[in-house]
């Protein structure tokens, strides 16, 4: 392709490492400043996010407000900041749920095989055939709302994948001539996963849990929109654009707009930093 784009193929390719590099950066260097905001929020957010002032509703930014208030008079920029903790919290909450247990069972199958193995693939498929946010919707509306029931409701969902990807890999390391090595040396199967083929593979599962985190974030502000994540008064980016829907309909879109421009570049951040990783393992690894 490059070839028929241009004339100069070498140069070619070096922009395109370069842009691809400088891409890369520019995603790291988003989702660490989002990180650290959402850590360090309680201590530099101006204004307490829930303090309503009606006097002041839907009045534009100033010096006080940079960004403005919502529709009841609560700062923008303090709801910003105290709901990237809580919109990073659940996606990270349905990360590590979803790589424990899909890591955990795509290595039994892998390891096992037989009834085991087709037990856990054929569990694996019918999840797949149910999609992650009806499951979610379908928990919150027995348990309430809140935030645990759609993490534990979207780790389930997203167990498929870390699990098939698992099983692959493992699968791979199990017929290479250290396994088999090491089995010779009396070492158990559960001391050959632990040391050997789970460190192995860590690389790969951790760029698949990066790119899942993105997706897990979309999908809780979504809930949160719906009105089906955290409860009314927790500030959380989904939940801002559901309690900015007002002050679109009167002119004021800003504190439903800035929430929304932050899940979609958080989002991206994070499924390129993902797939950039992914790539440097599989060309480490040819």
């Amino acid at each position: 392709m490059t070839a028929v784009l241009t004339r100069r193929p070498g140069l070619a390719k070096v922009t395109v490492r370069k842009g691809g590099s400088l891409l890369h950066r520019a995603a790291l260097g988003f989702a660490g400043l989002v990180v650290l905001a959402a850590l360090l929020a309680p201590w530099i957010a101006p204004h307490d996010p829930n303090a309503v002032d009606l006097g002041a509703a839907l009045a534009g930014p100033s010096a006080d407000h940079p960004l403005g208030v919502d529709a009841v008079g609560r700062d923008t920029l303090s709801r910003l900041l105290l709901g990237a903790r809580t919109s990073l919290l659940g996606p990270l909450g349905v990360v590590v749920l979803s790589t424990l247990l899909g890591v955990a069972a795509g290595t039994a199958a892998a390891w096992r095989g037989g009834r085991l193995d087709t037990l856990i693939s054929r569990s694996t498929e019918l999840v797949f055939a149910f999609p992650g946010m009806l499951l979610a919707i379908l928990v919150v509306s027995i348990y309430g709302e809140g935030l645990l029931a759609p993490v534990v409701a979207l780790g389930v969902a997203y167990l498929p994948y870390v699990s098939r990807l698992t099983r692959t890999l493992v699968l791979a390391e199990r017929a290479r001539p250290y396994v088999s090595a090491y089995q010779v040396q009396g070492h158990s199967a559960l001391q050959i996963c632990l040391r050997h083929v789970l460190p192995n593979i860590a690389p790969v599962v951790l760029a698949q849990s990066t790119i899942n985190f993105g997706y897990a974030l979309m999908d809780l502000a979504g809930l949160s929109f719906l009105g089906l994540g955290v409860p009314p008064l927790t500030p959380d980016w989904g939940r801002m654009v559901f309690d900015g829907q007002t002050a679109v309909q009167r002119g004021y879109p800003l504190s439903a707009v800035l929430p929304c421009v932050l899940v979609v570049l958080t989002v991206v951040a994070f499924n390129v930093a993902g797939e950039r990783w992914a790539d440097r393992v599989a060309r480490r690894d040819r």
